[in-house]
């Protein structure tokens, strides 16, 4: 770190700040937790959800607003600015004799040099994506692949010669639109750059699915799933435990586990069911027509789930939500909560051994959903 007299972290001169503290691209609500944080850059493509119709989802999301394809111009200025913003970041890390390297010591030479880039939230995702490696970009918002195919290559071809080094680049998708492309489409998209998908399959039960207007059968998620897998995709499948209630439980497990089967994904993430104000089931819920599980239940249906499966993926509880414990003390999760989970069908067993460890726990050791409700996840 290069110091002044003083000791304190140097201002920069040289660099238009003033130009980088205006500089900003269109980001978007959400990302999956895997590829968001610091590590993916977000890249806008899509504004809000075409069906957002859901009945679990939360209007504050996308505010039910009206959903946009974005040009490939706009978004091939927003990669621009992207890259203008990662060339004024590196040149300062020049000028500190890191030879290019983003490190802590850059960050704070800028953001001393003009305290507003602290605010700026374009600045801070750039900055923090080239600090970890600037390896990963995730296109927003909730159905990337709804674009035109044309267009999404050109955007795909431009954003891999911008930045040359990106090793993943990933997408939400809807099942209902995976169905309806072509596999050359498909094809054609995963060589030029587009390499994991994340589809939210909810439930493979199409009682279930048709009562929560998921606006998609089990049918079309298996065909969806095939062929992404077919086409190359490293595959995200995400599943929401108690999106039933107490009434569909089982057939929720089972079901799911069926399609789950067929699909064979790279990998199933859980994300239980929290209804909340602002969501359609939540009046449901509010009415006392939908019954919530208790935490042991919720166990039970993923045990019924487990079970079932007969996948080579990797099971996935990496959120909060996924909050049953060890012991008393709440420090320990029952499940590991990192991104690549349990390796199926090798530690199926384990999943299970833990699963009766957790049903052995008394109920009020669990965090139960009641306690959450509300809460902005």
């Amino acid at each position: 770190m290069v110091h002044d007299a003083l000791g304190n972290t140097p201002k920069l001169s040289g660099l238009d700040i003033e130009r980088l503290s205006r500089l900003a691209f269109e980001v978007g609500p959400i990302r999956p937790p895997s590829e968001g944080g610091s590590h993916s850059l977000l890249l806008r493509a899509t504004r809000n959800c075409p069906w957002s119709r859901c009945k679990f989802c939360y209007g504050l999301i996308y505010n039910r607003e009206k959903f946009q394809l974005r040009t490939v111009e706009d978004i091939k200025k927003d990669i621009d600015t992207v890259r203008e913003i990662a060339e004024a970041i590196k040149g300062a890390s020049w000028k500190l004799g890191y030879d290019g390297t983003v490190n802590a010591d850059v960050g704070t030479a800028l953001i001393r040099t003009d305290p507003s880039l602290n605010a700026n939230q374009s600045f801070i995702l750039v900055y923090n994506w080239l600090y970890f490696g600037a390896r990963t970009v995730f296109l927003q918002d909730a159905n990337t692949l709804i674009m035109p195919s044309a267009e999404l290559l050109e955007v795909l071809k431009y954003l891999k010669e911008t930045f040359p080094n990106i090793e993943r680049v990933t997408s939400y998708a809807r099942a209902k639109t995976l169905a309806k492309k072509t596999l050359e489409e498909l094809k054609e998209l995963r060589k030029a750059g587009l390499s994991r998908l994340h589809v939210g399959l909810e439930t493979g039960d199409d009682d279930l699915l048709k009562y929560v207007d998921k606006g998609v059968t089990s049918a079309e998620q298996i065909e969806a799933g095939k062929k992404a897998k077919e086409a190359g995709f490293e595959l995200s499948e995400y599943v929401m435990p108690d999106l039933g209630g107490r009434a569909r439980s089982q057939q929720h497990a089972l079901n799911t586990a069926r399609v789950l089967n067929e699909i064979d994904p790279d990998f199933i993430r859980l994300r239980p069911f929290v209804p909340g104000p602002g969501m359609p089931l939540y009046e449901d819920y509010s009415k006392g027509e939908f019954k919530l599980s208790s935490p042991h239940e919720r166990l039970q249906e993923i045990k019924i789930l487990v079970d079932n499966l007969n996948v080579t993926s990797r099971l996935c509880f990496d959120h909060f939500l996924n909050s049953w414990y060890r012991d008393r003390s709440r420090r320990y999760t029952l499940f590991k909560q990192d991104y690549e989970g349990y390796k199926f069908p090798e530690e199926k067993n384990r999943v299970l051994e833990l699963i009766e460890e957790g049903l052995k726990i008394d109920e009020s050791v669990h965090i139960h959903v009641k306690d959450i409700i509300g809460m902005a996840l």
